[in-house]
């Protein structure tokens, strides 16, 4: 058994990018015109999600008050703010759970995924970032709503904005990387539950998922730092809601790439020892 490998596409550089682009750009509407058709299942999806930061939301917001008004540098219309891009952006970093190795592998799926000329983490990639594009339009409402209850506080500059648009997909990214990589722990060992659990607790705690990291211990915030969970939640969080000047926009977005191109070298070189084994034990 071969492993997929990226196809050569085209006779040069420019050919490459259009036919890599088109690829994408098919899986991404294939992925939007089926999850149109369960808008429905997805919306109920979505709401049930929002229970979690509202709960986050409500417990702090009266904190906020009982200590004056402000917490952390956050006040009661801040933490509404937080908590409202939360949902926008915990959905956006939605990857493929590492627990799908385990049945790509024993259902037989991954032989056939090892047969295609494209690498499957181009068709998870693209597949999942068309479904976000509907996740985006279904939580504009959702967001409307949260906005008229809990009355948010915003500082939104156009730098802002940008820099968000951009940190939310580059948050995808870093995060499917270390997913994806996660998941190949599967073909060394079936007692992944361990592993997964660290992973995902280190995640909750250190990335601002649970509560934003001013709010956490020195130690964390600047363990924080040099993790990569911080910017796949925090980081494209605070850029939306005013709460980070220039530099420490850019440098997250510096810090984003650079995680980016971490995880990508390992999930190269974990691949290639991955489907090497799974061929010899397979075989």
């Amino acid at each position: 058994m071969t492993t997929a490998t990226a196809p050569t596409l085209g006779s040069g550089p420019v050919a490459a990018i259009r036919a890599w682009a088109g690829l994408y750009a098919t899986q991404m509407r294939i992925a939007i015109l089926s999850q149109i058709q369960y808008r429905v299942s997805n919306y109920f999806y979505m709401i049930g999600m929002v229970a979690e930061p509202v709960i986050y939301l409500v417990v702090w917001s009266t904190v906020a008050r009982q200590q004056g008004g402000e917490v952390g540098g956050f006040t009661p219309g801040e933490f509404a703010a937080y908590y409202i891009v939360w949902t926008l952006v915990r959905n956006m970093n939605i990857a493929l759970t590492p627990y799908a190795w385990e049945e790509r592998v024993r259902g037989g799926e991954l032989s056939g995924m090892l047969l295609k000329p494209v690498h499957p983490i181009h068709l998870d990639l693209a597949g999942l970032a068309g479904w976000k594009a509907v996740v985006i339009l279904l939580w504009l409402p959702i967001a409307a709503f949260l906005s008229l209850i809990f009355q948010p506080t915003l500082a939104i500059s156009p730098i802002d904005v940008v820099v968000f648009l951009v940190a939310i997909w580059g948050a995808y990214f870093l995060r499917s990387m270390f997913l994806w990589l996660l998941g190949l722990v599967t073909f060394w060992t079936t007692r992944v539950g361990p592993v997964f659990s660290i992973f995902f607790t280190a995640e909750l705690l250190l990335s601002g998922r649970l509560v934003p990291m001013s709010l956490m211990p020195d130690w964390a915030q600047q363990l924080a730092g040099y993790l990569p969970f911080r910017w796949t939640f925090s980081f494209p969080i605070e850029a939306l809601i005013g709460k980070l000047p220039p530099d420490q926009l850019l440098g997250g977005l510096g810090m984003q790439l650079l995680w980016i191109a971490i995880g990508a070298t390992l999930v190269a070189v974990s691949w290639q020892l991955a489907v090497r084994r799974f061929s010899a034990v397979g075989g």
